[in-house]
């Protein structure tokens, strides 16, 4: 091991509690060990695996820094170098390895001790990060997303485990939060790991949508062609930006429900009585409730009759009548299978992007996520009893991850115990749906839901509060603070939990036109014409635009 790899220092002190130091190596420049950086300490038994947590300048004798050589004094500053002043670098072990089984096929372990004094430590070669995280050659649940720090060698999910449970994107605004998003939900989709729902609030992932630079990138159905279908909400808008939807969503009166209405009591600014009185309206007129009120012309006559207070009748139909603005909410007798034929192609594995083209405003993206979510996740129970009941693999439903933006205002200490969201985020895999939450605040994520978030990929942060709610259940995090706000603003990201084996900074893979290509996608002269033909064959001539 010693005789190819590049030598960074020695250990000279630490702690199993607080983590491994490491004196720099003179011939090393300090600029370049960075926070986050993949190292390997190897001691007399074991390689330790760790990650780079904090970098110190320090000095033998406090005198020197009093009197520090001159700008001009090259000959002192390379003489007191590395003996009088040196550089301290923190080490966090995570994994270890029996030395005399590193090359075989066994798992790391957890870290139960430490190396001896000087130790020598290593950079991380390609081998290393293979044997920690595989690779794409060792099977199809293994998806690279990126590279470690300073190395050209991917660095992979365990996608298997990824969707086993709900995660996190997390990543202050301009962080590319949804780029990375992209990757991961590509990642599901050419792995088939999971059946994907994304709610699509900004139209940024089914189509072609724009950079910040102003060129355009390929969305989903762009790449993967008739794997994944386009839902919208909003067809004017979707023909206006040249979007060809698989099919249109129309959501009628009787699909809205008092749990529908009763976590948006912080959008619509409605109190507990309201909600109650909307309560008494549903026990009378059922299926019907939504659309009787929103017709009353005589409020104070309709309490009396429901039995509700008027004032507070009157606050929630002044503030539900929004919903007769939106103009994919149609009277209950026009009946829609946008449900039906979203589940149906769950069932058959094709991926499903609804996109809400105008009507993105946040009363609309939440009234049909928790619409939505919540008729899936009922029909998912229904095909979990059934196939808990058959034990036949025909009847097992496919693993679900549905993806939704602004997670915080769906799952916050409020909501969470209210909406489906905060239900499927603690069940994980029981009903085999899972949620990718991907938000720039997750300190507005109630604490209980971010300690059952499988894996975190988290961009820059600055926020302490964002910091610290992302490290909610991870044992060790104070190198990983630092980490954390070390990251560049663009293109790196903190990859932490079930589906890694430790965390690791990456430098994520970039969405472009060479990602495309290893994703399977069409060269841009035949997409147009494929994309055609997939959408008749998806869903007929008729529900073409």
């Amino acid at each position: 091991m010693k005789a190819h790899r590049k030598l960074l220092g020695v250990i000279t002190r630490g702690s199993l509690l607080d983590g491994i130091e490491m004196k720099l190596a003179a011939e090393i420049d300090v600029e370049d060990v960075k926070a986050g950086k993949f190292v390997v300490i190897s001691g007399r038994q074991n390689l330790f695996f760790c990650m780079i947590t904090d970098v110190r300048l320090d000095a033998s004798n406090p005198e020197i820094l009093l009197n520090p050589p001159g700008h001009d004094d090259m000959l002192m500053r390379q003489v007191l170098a590395g003996t009088s002043t040196y550089v301290t670098v923190s080490l966090r072990p995570m994994l270890t390895l029996p030395v005399a089984e590193q090359h075989e096929r066994r798992d790391p372990l957890p870290v139960k001790t430490i190396p001896p004094h000087f130790a020598e430590v290593y950079e991380a070669e390609e081998q290393d990060v293979n044997r920690i995280f595989g690779s794409e050659a060792m099977g199809k649940q293994y998806f690279n997303i990126g590279q470690p720090l300073d190395m050209e060698t991917p660095v992979c999910l365990n996608l298997a485990r990824f969707v086993e449970r709900s995660n996190g994107i997390f990543g202050k605004t301009g962080t590319g939060k949804t780029f990375l998003t992209r990757v991961v939900l590509a990642g599901l989709i050419k792995q088939r790991a999971a059946v994907n729902f994304v709610f699509d609030m900004h139209n940024e992932y089914g189509w072609d949508s724009r950079r910040e630079d102003g060129s355009f990138v390929r969305g989903l159905r762009q790449i993967f062609g008739n794997q994944v279908a386009i839902f919208t909400l909003d067809p004017l808008s979707s023909r206006r930006r040249g979007v060809s939807a698989d099919y249109e969503v129309y959501v009628p009166y009787s699909e809205i429900t008092v749990e529908d209405i009763s976590p948006l009591q912080d959008e619509l600014r409605l109190n507990n009585t309201a909600v109650e009185a909307a309560y008494l309206v549903a026990a009378r007129y059922k299926d019907k409730w939504l659309e009787v009120l929103l017709a009353q012309d005589d409020i104070k006559a309709f309490a009396e009759e429901v039995g509700a207070h008027p004032e507070s009748l009157s606050a929630l139909y002044r503030k539900l009548k929004r919903v007769e603005s939106f103009p994919f909410v149609v009277k209950s007798n026009q009946a829609s299978d946008a449900i039906d034929r979203i589940m149906d192609c769950l069932r058959r594995g094709i991926h499903v992007v609804l996109e809400f083209g105008q009507q993105n405003s946040m009363l609309c993206y939440l009234l049909v996520a928790n619409i939505i979510t919540r008729r899936i996740h009922e029909l998912y129970v229904q095909q979990t009893e059934k196939y808990l009941a058959t034990r036949d693999k025909g009847d097992e439903p496919r693993q679900l991850v549905i993806t939704i933006e602004e997670a915080h205002k769906f799952l916050n200490p409020t909501a969470a115990k209210q909406t489906i969201f905060g239900v499927i985020a603690r069940e994980m895999r029981k009903y085999y749906v899972s949620l990718l939450v991907v938000d720039q605040r997750p300190s507005g994520i109630e604490d209980e839901v971010l300690s059952q978030l499988g894996t975190r990929i988290t961009a820059l942060l600055n926020d302490e509060k964002d910091i610290q709610a992302v490290l909610t259940g991870v044992s060790n995090t104070a190198g990983l603070r630092g980490v954390l706000a070390s990251l560049d603003s663009k293109q790196q990201a903190l990859v932490i939990g079930h589906a890694v084996p430790m965390p690791v900074v990456v430098k994520t893979r970039t969405y472009d036109e060479e990602f495309f290509r290893a994703m399977g996608a069409l060269p841009q002269a035949e997409k147009q014409k494929k994309l055609q033909q997939d959408m008749i064959s998806l869903f007929g001539e008729e529900q073409l635009p």
